[in-house]
């Protein structure tokens, strides 16, 4: 399901149109706006101020806002959309693999870190024997909360274990922990109902969860999981692209994103 605060209306006759439409305007102008998709949240609370930003450049941006993660990479590959913020490179590594989506990354934006939330302990080392812990069920997210739990030391994973990780990884488990697989977006929801959860500060912030004052555990301002600009493999050269980037990756937005996130989100440009 996607939810937007501006209509989607015309996005289906937009596509119907594209290849004269194309020839008569300009991407990024009053008449074919820049379409930029963004889960709801955080992303596209900073998107919206790249499109104040690009707006004084000339450059018209419609941010379509979304409540999941499969449908921005499927809008775009369907040419619905003509970019999308929301996804790190594993996750984008894995849609191309496996959807075979001819997209590409042109730039980061922010790291979000990720974070363990319970509602029931106040310390990882108070979660009890036999706990049922919440991780996201797509397989980048699930192996980066599978690591980010073993550093917390819930259990041990196999050596070299990264984000593509998965339960069969997990070589020790004192504790016995088991892990509950749910969709990114439905763990906070799922939090009472569980010992302990990963969650994206995407989905953690739009829940009232504060990263900062509530996770307890973090991952650092080195995580690799940076979010990127995506767009279709074919417009990667695009005009439009390099002023997209360059009204991201601008000093202005950086402030906004500390003074907003104080330390939630952290500017990868």
């Amino acid at each position: 399901m996607i939810i937007t605060r501006r209509s989607l209306g015309s996005l289906a006759a937009l596509a119907a149109l594209a290849p004269s439409f194309a020839l008569a305007q300009d991407i990024g102008t009053a008449q074919r706006p820049l379409r930029v998709g963004a889960t709801a949240g955080p992303h596209s609370q900073v998107m919206d101020k790249v499109r104040e930003v690009a707006a004084r450049d000339g450059l018209v941006i419609r941010v379509v806002e979304f409540t999941d993660y499969i449908q921005p990479n499927a809008a775009l590959a369907a040419g619905d959309l003509d970019a999308n913020s929301y996804q790190h490179q594993p996750f984008l590594d894995a849609a191309v693999r496996d959807r075979r989506l001819p997209l590409a990354a042109v730039g980061k934006t922010l790291v979000f870190p990720m974070g363990l939330y319970s509602r029931r302990h106040k310390t990882v080392d108070t979660v009890p024997n036999g706990a049922r812990v919440a991780i996201p069920n797509d397989p980048s997210n699930g192996g980066r909360a599978l690591v980010l739990l073993a550093k917390a030391g819930l259990f041990t994973l196999k050596p070299g274990a990264d984000h593509a990780s998965t339960v069969a990884d997990i070589i020790e488990n004192p504790k016995r922990i088991r892990i509950v697989e749910l969709e990114a977006a439905q763990i906070p929801r799922a939090l009472d109902d569980v010992e302990l959860a990963a969650i994206n500060t995407n989905f953690a912030i739009p829940a009232g969860l504060n990263p900062v004052r509530d996770a307890l555990a973090l991952e650092g301002a080195d995580s690799p999981y940076a979010n990127l600009i995506v767009v279709r493999e074919q417009d990667k050269a695009a005009p439009w692209v390099r002023r997209l980037l360059a009204a991201y990756q601008n000093a202005e937005v950086k402030q906004f994103v500390q003074q907003t996130f104080q330390g939630a989100a952290v500017p990868a440009f």
